[in-house]
């Protein structure tokens, strides 16, 4: 693996010009084909192979409507008394005026009366009139100023003393996916960067590396969806984590690069060991994201496998970037990569070491029990909050409280019931259906938590009917839930009938199920293959073990400081998306399959480096204080960047990119500087040789991958020469008590030693 990787970096040096060239062309192949032919599919969240799904197809094929033609939407005005008296003859006139007005608005093409005998739209109480305004020839361009000129309706209504909100929603758009505060993300990423190097050159080359990435990876899913059309949510992952990984990993390379040429190393040798070393732990750790994400694909629900599979696109991009477009910039940087003092031949400003971490570390190998206890009941309480977690899909109740969207919402389920927002379509097939309507539709409204049951047709030849049953609860409530059992229980409680239960909220309740059931799955699944890799990284059996244990603590946290914020409404004035609401079903199988890929990225890249140090025959303690020395300040810039950028998104005015964004920002917190700064060291220092322990016959049976690259060490430079096709100058040696050796102070990422026998892991 090593050697491959050396050649790799060194031959993508070599031609620095045409790989960077590459690059960028496909970048911009891809983005021609993005914007003349990505296409975006309609649809929610909807799967297949649930009594719900199976009921949708039949009710679509027995009683068909016409699809809605492109560029059309629909919008409510809900139109009530201020003082809960029904509409009188003055306010009925004030809404007849309205509704007027906005038959006479652009892009409205029928507003519907809510006074019409054969199809009324007015509360039980008669406070309350909700008219439907759909609407055509909608734009990117004038979708806003639609919805505006509606809102003045509105305006005009409470005006004339009526009040009056906006329900419904248009068509929706492409989500923004890099706005304002994800620009915020990429920048304070930028300045982590460039404190972390000392060098605007270094910067620049991460930064950079890092969204040509990125965008190569999201254009091409952006391009394919013209063969096949993806959800508008898809690219949202691919672009959170692409930046994300693709910043760390850079920085994995580039701090690895900047120590080979401390180490008196040439350019291109130092280009190619540095892609060979910390390469390695990049393919590695890059290897569990992706088996994570394409795990998604376990749930069996295609939304979810689609984001997986497009963040797997960005994050494989990203990988292979920091392996030849990288590479192909640090040639041209050279030494620029270092600080400038440090190319005057001063004292070396940047180093491996920063004296709190030191002291931090020996503090936990000094006192692991304290700060091992410490730190897992601080995880816990953190995840307190999930004994609380509800989940649902997304519902208009779930827009901003403050918005009139929400404000009408709300209205309509004061006026006509909760249940009215979230109806449950009843399905009845057989052949006794016609005869038997009337028996069906009592037994219905016999059952608890039912408002109300109203036939709504039966198909040409008699055998199916539709039945609209409205809750006496809300589309996200337990009693909904139960509601829908409860139908479902009696499906063939009438002879000759079969019934089905259908509508989005029947819908959403199967898809949390579903999801509740196949989380336990993909767990599984991705840690299992994530174990075998990890086994044959490491040849050890306990370290993985601790790995996924780690991982659980951070899971727990993330989630529940989501909970806390999103569920419970902490912290409401800092968020921008709605709060008080239930989180969003996939949130959980998205976070697992994401925190782990990244929690794994810190495991591979912090205890790599232990390994080596036990390898090269230090005890277990040693080896603990060795590797956290060499790695923790780039683990520590590498968390803190990726923080930056998810921090970012959980801002985000969109419920799930907020909550998504939210739980990874605390659960890389969680992990990184809390699980891998302090409960990984102790427990190895705890378990000692223990840690390392691997059976000699499995160790015989797997794989030797050489993460660690010792392949390079034990190869001379002419070797290494030979074997690429470098026309490199020898590597030149550096000895104990070098000029190179000497400069080097407490800070400096690395320095050669004699007595090291593989290179560093980054």
């Amino acid at each position: 693996m090593a050697r491959l990787l050396y050649r790799l970096g060194a031959g993508s040096a070599r031609h620095p010009l045409l790989v960077i060239t590459a690059w960028l062309v496909l970048a911009a192949g891809l983005a021609a084909a993005a914007i003349g032919g990505m296409r975006f599919a309609d649809g929610g969240f909807e799967i297949g192979d649930t009594e719900s799904s199976t009921a949708l197809e039949v009710v679509e094929r027995e009683f068909p409507s016409p699809q809605p033609e492109p560029g059309t939407g629909s919008l409510q005005l809900v139109l009530f008394t201020e003082n809960g008296t029904p509409l009188g003859a003055a306010q009925r006139t004030v809404v007849a005026d309205v509704l007027a007005r906005a038959a006479a608005t652009a892009h409205v093409a029928v507003v519907s009366d809510p006074f019409d005998p054969a199809r009324p739209s007015v509360s039980p109480d008669g406070t309350t009139a909700v008219a439907t305004l759909s609407l055509r020839e909608l734009t990117e361009d004038n979708r806003d100023a639609v919805h505006d000129a509606v809102v003045a309706l509105a305006d005009q209504a409470r005006d004339r003393g009526l009040g009056a909100e906006v329900g419904g929603s248009l068509s929706d758009p492409v989500p923004e996916v890099f706005g304002p505060t994800e620009i915020i993300g990429a920048v304070l990423a930028f300045a982590v960067l460039l404190l972390t190097y000392g060098s605007l050159a270094a910067a620049g080359a991460n930064m950079a590396g890092a969204l040509i990435g990125v965008a190569v990876g999201v254009l091409g899913v952006l391009a394919f969806s013209a063969f096949s059309p993806i959800g508008t949510m898809t690219p949202v992952l691919a672009v959170m984590l692409g930046l994300a990984v693709g910043i760390d990993y850079c920085l994995f390379v580039l701090a690895r690069f900047r120590a080979e040429l401390r180490a008196g190393r040439p350019v291109e040798d130092a280009i190619g060991r540095a892609t060979g070393t910390a390469g390695s732990a990049v393919v590695f750790a890059g290897s569990t994201v992706i088996i994570a994400l394409a795990g998604l694909a376990v749930v069996g629900i295609g939304f979810i496998t689609e984001m997986g599979l497009a963040a797997t696109v960005g994050v494989a991009v990203a990988v292979l970037m920091s392996l030849t477009l990288l590479p192909a910039a640090l040639k041209l940087m050279g030494r620029k990569a270092l600080p400038r003092r440090e190319r005057a031949g001063g004292t070396p400003v940047r180093a491996d070491r920063i004296g709190f971490l030191d002291r931090w570390i020996k503090l936990v190998v000094r006192r692991p029990v304290t700060v091992l206890v410490g730190a897992v009941a601080g995880l816990l309480v953190l995840a307190v909050p999930v004994l609380s977690l509800t989940t649902s899909l997304t519902t208009p109740g779930g827009e901003d409280p403050t918005s009139t969207q929400r404000a009408a919402y709300d209205q309509v389920a004061e006026a006509f019931g909760a249940g009215s927002q979230g109806p449950l379509v009843v399905l009845a097939q057989g052949d006794g259906v016609r005869a038997r309507l009337d028996e069906v539709t009592s037994g219905l409204a016999t059952l608890h938590g039912v408002a109300s049951v109203v036939p709504a047709g039966v198909n040409p030849t008699g055998d199916t009917a539709l039945l609209q049953v409205v809750p006496t609860t809300g589309p996200v409530d337990e009693r909904t839930e139960q509601l829908v059992h409860d139908i479902r229980d009696r499906a063939d409680a009438v002879p000759g009938v079969t019934l089905l239960v259908t509508g989005q909220t029947a819908i959403g309740i199967d898809t949390d199920e579903r999801l509740s059931t196949a989380l336990v799955t993909y767990l599984v699944v991705i840690v299992g293959l994530s174990l075998l890799l990890l086994i044959v990284v490491f040849r050890s059996l306990l370290v993985p073990l601790i790995a996924t244990a780690g991982f659980l603590l951070s899971l727990g946290a993330g989630v529940g400081v989501t909970v806390a914020v999103f569920q419970w409404g902490w912290l409401d004035p800092v968020f921008a998306a709605p709060q008080g609401n239930p989180m969003l079903s996939l949130l959980p199988v998205l976070i697992v399959g994401i925190l782990f890929g990244l929690a794994m990225d810190y495991q591979v890249f912090l205890v790599s480096r232990m390994h080596e140090a036990h390898v090269r025959g230090l005890d277990p303690v040693e080896a603990v204080l060795d590797g956290f020395g060499r790695t923790a300040v780039v683990v520590v810039s590498a968390a803190t960047i990726m923080t930056a950028v998810f921090a970012g998104f959980a801002l985000s005015p969109s419920s799930l990119i907020g909550s998504i964004g939210l739980a990874l920002t605390a659960g890389v917190v969680a992990d990184a500087f809390v699980v891998r700064m302090i409960v990984v060291p102790a427990l190895l220092t705890l378990l000692g040789r223990a840690a390392w322990w691997l059976p000699e016959w499995l160790d015989r049976l797997l794989p030797q991958l050489d993460a660690e690259g010792r392949a390079l060490d034990e190869s001379s430079p002419a070797q290494l020469v030979h074997q690429t096709g470098d026309r490199l100058r020898p590597a030149v040696p550096v000895t104990v008590g070098s000029a190179a050796q000497q400069s080097a102070q407490p800070g400096q990422l690395e320095v050669a030693d004699p007595s090291h026998q593989g290179p560093a892991a980054p």
